[in-house]
């Protein structure tokens, strides 16, 4: 029997063991790619949300709980206007509203109308509301597809009754999903008067943006400047809350699942002793032993990992009908997840096995042949 074959049928000797082995491993797996899943999504929404306007950077408030809680004053944005080097900055109002049980997290996003262009709204049916309007609104085409709605419905959103004057886009999937109304109307709905939540600064040819950064946040303490996913955190502590709390989940399931799967092979060890002492005695090196009781680890994790994987697919389709996170987090499968299933599983069996592994490796031959 070949040395595959002889791991595959010790784990088909004790079924029972090695299902139960496997499921630790796919639990853990299931737990942290899931979790990694929903973290990485909220991530992406909220960096979608900050590059939902064409801009080279965006200014926020800095140290917020959340980015949507950034309250920046509209006097603020004329003085980054007169920053040298800034060729427009546009302040916008982005709130959530129940739209409905389908949309519990449903964008509103106010804009100057004079600011549409420059924001990088492409109107692609109807027009753009009138300056002073106060029940207008543009759809984003994605919400436009998904709510059934037209040129010229109406649609009431936290309790306010809106025509729709024009369908929109933005080239991302976030703002897309939105409703935009007049800044100065929404400030009135969500009575924020003379505040908005984002800033999106654009440049003039040849701005040294290092420099205009450096400035705006030196004449604005409060305010803090933002272009990559790595500087997100400085405007919104709740994704480096979340960030850690999914590096924590890795390590627990990596040790949790590794314990469980060290009592199961220990069990099995002590089952096996005399099977290790014959093998030692016809001639096995103390390595082989090793590799055996590794390989076997190895493919149980496999298996786990390939099984906590498919189980993921399954409570990721779950999460994505959930109400909770429909319309705002979109959940998808990236190479990294499987790279997370695969260095989980890893880790897990691994540091399972490595005590099993050594312990039948030490053993001596008549030592293991006498045991009863």
């Amino acid at each position: 029997m070949s040395f595959l074959g002889l791991v595959v049928r010790n784990l088909r000797v004790r079924k029972v063991r090695s299902v139960l082995t496997a499921l630790a491993v796919a639990v853990g797996v299931l737990a942290v790619v899931t979790l990694s899943l929903i973290n990485d999504s909220v991530r992406s929404s909220a960096l979608a949300l900050l590059q939902t306007g064409r801009a080279d950077f965006t200014v926020a408030q800095s140290g917020v709980s959340d980015v949507l809680n950034s309250n920046i004053q509209q006097v603020d944005v004329a003085k980054v206007g007169a920053v040298p080097g800034v060729s427009t900055a546009i302040g916008a109002l982005v709130a959530t509203v129940r739209l409905n049980s389908t949309y519990p997290l449903f964008l509103e996003i106010g804009v100057d109308a004079k600011d549409l262009h420059p924001f990088g709204i492409r109107i692609l049916q109807g027009r753009a509301y009138s300056p002073d309007s106060t029940d207008e609104v543009l759809l984003g085409y994605q919400a436009a597809d998904n709510l059934h709605k037209a040129v010229g419905d109406e649609i009431t959103v936290d309790g306010n009754r809106f025509t729709i004057v024009g369908i929109y886009s933005v080239g991302q999937a976030l703002g897309d999903s939105a409703a935009m109304m007049p800044l100065a109307t929404l400030q009135t709905y969500q009575r924020q008067g003379g505040l908005v939540t984002l800033m999106f600064v654009q440049l003039a040819p040849g701005a040294d943006m290092a420099a205009v950064r450096q400035e705006i946040t030196d004449q604005m303490p409060s305010l803090t400047t933002i272009r990559t996913a790595a500087e997100f955190g400085r405007a919104d502590r709740s994704l480096q809350l979340i960030n850690a709390a999914d590096e924590g989940s890795r390590v627990l399931a990596i040790v949790v699942g590794g314990l469980i799967v060290m009592s199961m092979m220990t069990m099995a060890f002590i089952e096996r002793i005399r099977e290790f002492g014959v093998l030692r005695a016809v001639g096995w090196p103390r390595r082989r032993v090793l590799g055996m009781v590794l390989s076997e680890a190895g493919v149980l994790g496999g298996v786990g990992a390939a099984a906590g994987v498919g189980m993921s697919l399954c409570a990721v389709q779950l999460l994505q009908h959930s109400s909770a996170l429909s319309g705002f987090v979109h959940l998808q499968y990236t190479a990294g997840t499987f790279w997370r299933a695969i260095y989980t599983a890893a880790g897990m069996t691994v540091l399972g096995a490595i005590y099993p592994a050594l312990r039948a490796a030490a053993l001596a031959p008549l030592e293991a042949l006498r045991h009863e």
